[in-house]
C-alpha cells in the first residue's frame, strides 16, 4: 500500500499496512469502491507499468458453488495463510500439491471470494496445452471467410459503370475488424492491466507438456506478452478492441503488445505426476495440502448444508474418516455427496444404520485408486 509521509519527513507506515490480506477465514469484509482499494506494494522488481487499467472485472458466481454461501466460517490452516501472503506480498506464482479432492483448486476461489477480486479465471491444462493456447485465440478462417463476404457484398453494389475503384481486396481486409477475430484466453487475461490482481486458477499443470513450466516461467518473469496478428496491422491499426475471457467483455491492446499493471494472484494445481524444473520451483512458493481432518471436513459440509444435518453431522463426518482410512483416502466432494442425500428427504439415515443407507454410503463412498478393492483390501496378485 502507499504510505504517506510522516510530518518529520520519514515514511510512516499506517496500521492498516500491518494486516496481510488474505487471513483464509472465508469472512469477507465489507465492500468497498473499486477504484478506492488499496493494496500491498511489492518488490521493486516485481513491478510492473501496463496501462491504462481496465475497469471492475466481474463478480464470480462459481464461488458460491465451490464454497457454500458466503459468510460460512472456516478455520485455515498457517501453512495456507503464510503462503498464500508470501504470494501475494511478492508477486509469485503458487503451486499447490496434494491428493486429489483435498481442495487445491478450490484455494483459488477463496482468495477470489475473501479479497473481493472478481471471478477466478480458469486454466485447466491437458497434454495438448500451450502456452499460446492460454495466452489468445485467432480465428484466421472466420476473418478471411468475412473478408470474403464483404468483398463480394461491395462489388455486388457497385454502380453498372464500374466506379468506386477503391473497392478492392485489400480494401475489403481493412474493413474487417480483426480485434473480432481474436479472443483472449484465461492466462492471457490475467495479465491484462488490472488495477487491482486477477485470481488464476491453473489446474493440473502436471499434465501438461514437458516444455510448459519453462514457458509459463519466461512469462511470469516478464509480465507481458505480444499478440502476433496484432503485430503485423499496427502501423493500420495501433489500437485493437479484442474479446476477452470474462463472458462479454473487452480490451484494447496498442501495437499488439500486452503488459501486467497488476501482477496476477496464479495459483497452480498438481496431483504430483511429475516433477518441475529446478528453475520454475526456484521462482514458485510450494503449499501442499494435507489431507483434512475431521474439523476441516466439518467445516466442509457446515458450508454447504448449515445446520440442516442435525445430530446426523458429526457422525456421518466421522463414518467418512473411518471408511477413508480403510480404503487409503476419499475426497471431499464424496463426503457432501453423501450429506446431500442425507438431506434430501429420498433416505432417513437418522433411524438407524439402515442396509439401504449402508449400502448407499459404500457406493458413493468408493475408492479412488483401481489398486484398492472396494471393502478396503488390496487385489492380490
Amino acid at each position: 500500500m502507499n504510505t504517506p509521509e510522516s510530518s518529520s519527513g520519514g515514511a510512516e507506515v499506517p496500521a492498516a499496512t500491518s494486516a496481510l490480506p488474505y487471513q483464509g477465514t472465508g469472512a469477507v469484509p465489507p465492500d468497498a469502491p473499486y477504484e478506492e482499494r488499496q493494496w500491498p506494494e511489492g518488490p521493486r522488481w516485481r513491478t510492473f507499468a501496463g496501462g491504462p487499467c481496465l475497469p471492475q472485472p466481474p463478480d464470480d458466481d462459481e464461488a458460491d458453488r465451490r464454497l457454500g454461501p458466503d459468510g460460512a466460517v472456516r478455520s485455515p490452516s498457517a501453512e495456507e495463510v503464510r503462503l498464500v501472503n508470501a504470494a501475494i506480498l511478492l508477486r509469485r506464482p503458487l503451486l499447490v500439491t496434494g491428493r486429489p479432492g483435498v481442495g487445491k483448486s478450490t484455494l483459488a476461489y477463496r482468495i477470489a471470494r475473501e479479497l473481493r477480486l472478481g471471478r477466478v479465471l480458469q486454466w485447466p491444462v491437458t497434454s495438448r496445452t500451450t502456452l499460446a493456447s492460454g495466452l489468445f485465440e485467432y480465428d484466421v478462417i472466420g476473418r478471411a471467410q468475412a473478408g470474403q463476404a464483404w468483398y463480394a457484398a461491395r462489388q455486388h453494389s457497385r454502380p453498372a459503370d464500374g466506379s468506386d475503384e477503391g473497392a478492392t481486396a485489400s480494401c475489403g481486409e481493412d474493413r474487417v475488424d480483426i480485434g473480432e477475430f481474436i479472443q483472449i484466453g484465461p492466462l492471457g487475461t490475467a495479465l491484462l492491466p488490472h488495477r487491482l490482481p486477477r485470481v488464476l486458477l491453473i489446474d493440473e499443470l502436471d499434465k501438461g507438456d514437458a516444455d510448459l513450466p519453462n514457458d509459463l516461467l519466461t512469462l511470469f518473469e516478464d509480465g507481458w506478452y505480444t499478440v502476433p496478428p496484432l503485430v503485423r496491422v499496427k502501423r493500420r491499426s495501433p489500437e485493437v478492441t479484442v474479446h476477452t475471457a470474462d463472458p462479454g467483455r473487452t480490451a484494447p491492446i496498442v501495437d499488439g503488445i500486452v503488459t501486467a499493471r497488476s501482477f496476477p494472484i496464479v495459483i497452480m494445481t498438481s496431483n504430483g505426476e511429475r516433477e518441475f524444473p529446478e528453475a520454475f520451483m526456484r521462482r514458485c512458493l510450494r503449499f501442499d495440502i494435507p489431507d483434512p481432518g475431521p474439523e476441516a471436513l466439518g467445516e466442509l459440509v457446515a458450508a454447504h448444508f448449515a445446520d440442516q444435518l442435525g445430530d446426523m453431522h458429526d457422525r456421518l463426518v466421522r463414518d467418512f474418516m473411518t471408511r477413508s482410512e480403510q480404503v487409503h483416502g476419499l475426497a471431499a466432494d464424496q463426503l457432501l455427496n453423501a450429506a446431500h442425500l442425507a438431506t434430501s428427504g429420498a433416505y432417513t439415515p437418522a433411524e438407524g444404520d439402515g442396509a439401504e443407507w449402508q449400502a448407499l454410503l459404500g457406493a458413493i463412498w468408493h475408492p479412488l485408486s483401481t489398486d484398492v478393492r472396494a471393502d478396503g483390501a488390496e487385489p492380490s496378485a
